[in-house]
Formats: structure tokens, sequence, C-alpha cells
């Protein structure tokens, strides 16, 4: 499943981009540059367009709060919501009981697509892949509904049944801008890729419809 981030503080840029795609192709992600400025407009926007909506909010913090957080979160219709893994087994099984009976998934972000190796031994004395590994095992232990990682950790993931994968860092070219660890479409479901993330290939094209037609047939 694609989902398009929409990264807008305009609230008619971002509705016009969701005007132009295809809920039977897509989901829509709000992520905090949007949700912060015009974040519960646009939710109840994309959700009357007939989306579901993956609201990206990377939620770190003591587990009391993020539970309390998400409970709050979860009046709004949203499908699937990120934490940081990092945060700790307790945060997120506090996370899993604030949408114990409701439709909402929670996804663990394990290391940001930003972040390279050289960047993960610094933070984390660790190379990006241990640092995923270590928090996937996190993960399965608290028994949230997946992960998101960049698409060369996905065969990480794929060795873990009982987690769905989020794959942010698609680029149609392998151009690298801000994300480090980047694929294609094509090679990221290859590797068994649940979601993937797209933003500017979409959002920045010229024809937007277009553009999600020819990655949504990329992927088949």
């Amino acid at each position: 499943m694609i989902i398009v981030a929409i990264d807008e503080v305009n609230f008619k840029k971002a509705s016009t981009i969701i005007d132009n795609l295809d809920s039977k192709k897509c989901m829509v992600k709000i992520g905090s540059v949007a949700f912060n400025s015009i974040g519960r407009e646009l939710v109840s926007y994309a959700a009357e367009k007939g989306f579901d909506i993956f609201l990206d909010l990377k939620l770190h913090d003591i587990p009391n709060t993020v539970k309390k957080s998400i409970e709050g979160l979860t009046s709004l219709p949203i499908k699937m919501l990120t934490i940081h893994a990092s945060g700790g087994k307790d945060m997120m099984i506090a996370a899993m009981e604030a949408v114990s009976g409701k439709d909402v998934k929670i996804f663990g972000v394990t290391a940001l697509t930003s972040l390279s190796d050289k960047d993960t031994e610094s933070i984390f004395k660790r190379t990006a892949s241990e640092q995923v590994k270590a928090m996937l095992d996190l993960a399965e232990s608290a028994k949230i509904d997946g992960v998101v990682c960049s698409p060369h950790e996905l065969e990480l993931v794929a060795k873990r049944d009982s987690l769905l994968s989020i794959t942010p860092g698609i680029r149609l070219n392998n151009s690298q801008d801000d994300q480090k660890r980047t694929l294609s479409p094509k090679e990221a479901v290859d590797l068994g890729a649940d979601y993937l993330v797209i933003g500017r290939p979409i959002t920045s094209s010229e024809n937007i419809s277009k553009a999600l037609n020819e990655i949504y047939s990329s992927t088949k």
C-alpha cells in the first residue's frame, strides 16, 4: 500500500494534493509539520474524501504521557500512528493500551532514514542495522503492530512475522536528498515492505494523479 506524505502547512495546498489522489490506491500520511499547523482540519478533510490516515507524530515521552496523548489523538479518524521504539518497552506497551479496542495500529520508528551508519554510531554506538535490530527486538517484546524502517533494513523485518513494516526513503531514481538510506518502490516491495511512504515524487509532481498512478503500477 502506498502512503502519500502531506507535508504542507497551507490548507489549500494540502487539500489540493488530496483532491488529486485516489483513495483506492493510497493512504495519506500527516506528519508533525502539517499536523502542528492545520492538523485536525486536514485529518477531517482527508477522512471525508475517503482516505485512511496515517498520523506520523513519532511520539516519545514517559509511558503515561504517551498513553494519554494517544488517547486524545484517537478521537480523530486515524488508522495508524507512530511512536519512537527507542522510548522503550514500557512506553510501547502503554501506547498499545491506549488503542485497545480501537481500529488504530501502532508503529515504532526504529532509526530515522536521515541517519547514516556514522550518525547511529555517534548516537547509539552501533550501526543503523544494529540499531534497527535492537528496536525490532523491543517492538516484538512489546507486541506493537509494526515498525518504520528504511528499505535497507526490510530483510530484518521480514524475519519477524508479527511485525508489519512502513518504509520511508522511497525514491524513483534513488536520489537521496536528506534521506540517506533509500530504494525504489519496486525494490522495497520486493524486499517485503507492507507500506511505502512516498512524498515529494508525488506531491511535487506537475501531475500528481499521473505520478501516483505510475508508482502504483510499478509496484505490481
